[in-house]
């Protein structure tokens, strides 16, 4: 049981990392597609927030639930999912200081990340208080989808796009964070699986989007970083 339990979390640790990748295909083997948005890369955030609406309210999404505080532990807990959702913000600032080259500048950077979890915020904010499920932890009815997760998605998906030319790793870094903080979301009984994988299509959408809209890259602020 307890390796079916370790299975269990193995498997949705690597789904999201590989969602989270998914829409990096195209970009990395046709270079000429770099900066034309493609349907293909909707095809992961889609994936996340379908299974995730799909798992909303199922013996599946409990039994996954009971799995991981088996695994964890009922005292689980850790603050560590309030601070991880933001290290890709603090990478895609310091980026350039390790030698790596950002697609924008600083300000245009600080216009995408705002902007970006802007919409991200206002979509699962939305859904929040429409849908009005329960949190494992029965503290308020505010589960689904994960806002953490979301955030977490969402700067993981600008850090991607910023750097994906320059360095690959560095660029894709991102999303381990994010799943982590989906995963000890989970952990800390703050989340069903279903709040997580929609969270991340949420996530990886808006990023996505303000990544190739760019608002305001016209608009120059003088001397380019």
């Amino acid at each position: 049981q307890k390796s079916m339990r370790t299975n269990l979390f193995a498997i949705l640790f690597s789904s999201l990392v590989f969602m989270g990748n998914a829409q990096t295909k195209d970009s990395i083997s046709s270079p000429k597609k770099q900066d034309k948005l493609s349907y293909k890369q909707f095809i992961a955030p889609a994936a996340l927030i379908t299974t995730g609406t799909l798992l909303l309210n199922t013996k599946l999404n409990d039994d996954l639930q009971s799995n991981a505080n088996r695994f964890f532990g009922q005292n689980f807990h850790t603050n560590a999912d309030n601070y991880l959702p933001f290290v890709p913000v603090a990478q895609i600032y310091l980026g350039k200081s390790f030698g790596f080259k950002p697609k924008n500048d600083f300000q245009h950077q600080t216009i995408n990340i705002i902007v970006a979890n802007a919409i991200g915020a206002a979509v699962f904010t939305t859904l929040k208080y429409t849908v009005k499920e329960e949190r494992p932890d029965q503290s308020d009815d505010l589960s689904f989808p994960s806002g953490h997760t979301s955030i977490a998605f969402t700067n993981a998906a600008l850090l991607y796009y910023e750097y994906k030319d320059s360095n690959i790793w560095y660029a894709s870094s991102g999303f381990l964070f994010a799943t982590a903080t989906g995963v000890l979301r989970i952990a800390n009984n703050k989340h069903y699986t279903a709040d997580v994988l929609a969270g991340a299509g949420i996530g990886l959408a808006s990023g996505l989007i303000v990544s190739y809209w760019n608002p305001f890259k016209s608009i120059s602020f003088g001397k380019k970083n």
